[in-house]
């Protein structure tokens, strides 16, 4: 059956990768005039490729109104193939140019709040000053992203990855220990079994725990599951710790955030014999058959420098506590 399309409308392979190129900037910009500046355009340019897209496809990709744009249910569709297509291409064409090609453009990364503020921005500005082709999004969410959905490159994950469609890499453990303001110990026996904490007043981290949890000894393996009625439960572990300086509780959290605290003596470890089973740390990313150099070399520091960072974490700014406590 011969094409319905209008001969000026049969572009070669690099024609298409521009219209391509050209729609999803349109998508992600907003509006066809920031996607002309993001691409060093014109608005009428911009909209005369889009245009020659959708005459192209022979498919409606957007919707527009003087106030709004939406994309078709086509539009969408084409959309995620695009961004795919183009992600594959873009890398395709850095693996053939070498290992050693600049790494450019932008990359979106989902850390943990605690993560990507205390521990990840050193190591983040050392990639930056390596590559100054390359500008990030850091994205603070203590969830695993939806790569496709949100655009985003890769992901630091603490815990347990539960989904099967993406790549996963471990690269470290986060011991977790109990610890309180020296105000909650005062006045009550020195414990000596994690057993012993369940009556205390309790801050939990919904994240990971709530009204139940478990510590480990770490000589002999004995378990002790606690049952608890926090006084306080909280998404933020620095939030948690806060509560924890202003001597609201005990409560459970990464090793790394109290190791100032800790050497003030403005927190101490309530069971020094007793952890929570550490957490995972992952790198997480989409599966794909090329990766663009500004993700190989990102996945690659952050392979070697979170180890370092959970190992010598920087101190993190003290809290003045409130006087009393429970």
């Amino acid at each position: 059956m011969a094409s319905t399309r209008p001969d000026h409308i049969t572009a070669s392979s690099s024609d298409r990768v521009e219209l391509l190129q050209t729609f999803v900037h349109i998508v992600q910009a907003g509006s066809l005039s920031a996607a002309a500046v993001q691409l060093g355009s014109t608005q009428p340019t911009v909209s005369r490729r889009l245009q020659a897209l959708e005459l192209w496809l022979g498919v409606k990709l957007l919707q527009r109104s003087t106030h709004a744009m939406k994309l078709t249910e086509d539009g969408e569709r084409c959309f995620e193939r695009a961004k795919a297509m183009l992600a594959d291409w873009h890398a395709f064409d850095a693996e053939m140019r070498g290992v050693d090609n600049e790494p450019e453009g932008t990359l979106r990364v989902v850390v943990p709040h605690a993560f990507g503020q205390a521990l990840l921005v050193r190591p983040l500005a050392e990639y930056l000053r390596r590559y100054p082709r390359v500008s990030v999004e850091w994205l603070l969410h203590d969830r695993q992203p939806d790569f496709v959905a949100e655009g985003v490159d890769c992901a630091i994950h603490v815990g347990e990855v539960t989904d099967p469609l993406v790549v996963a890499r471990k690269l470290s453990e986060v011991p977790r220990i109990a610890v309180a303001a020296p105000s909650v110990l005062a006045g009550r026996p020195t414990p000596t079994h994690a057993g012993m904490l369940a009556d205390w007043p309790w801050l939990a981290l919904r994240t990971f725990y709530r009204n139940e949890l478990m510590l480990v000894h770490t000589s002999t393996g004995e378990r002790q599951q606690l049952a608890i009625a926090p006084r306080m439960i909280t998404d933020s572990l620095f939030a948690l710790r806060s509560a924890a300086l202003n001597g609201l509780g005990v409560c459970v959290g990464s090793s790394w955030l109290f190791k100032d605290d800790l050497a003030r003596g403005e927190l101490v470890e309530v069971v020094p014999d007793w952890q929570a089973p550490p957490l995972p740390v992952f790198l997480t990313y989409p599966p794909a058959r090329f990766y663009p150099a500004k993700l190989r070399q990102f996945l690659e520091l952050v392979r070697q420098s979170v180890p370092v960072a959970l190992d010598t974490a920087a101190p993190v700014a003290p809290i003045t506590p409130a006087t009393g406590g429970t």
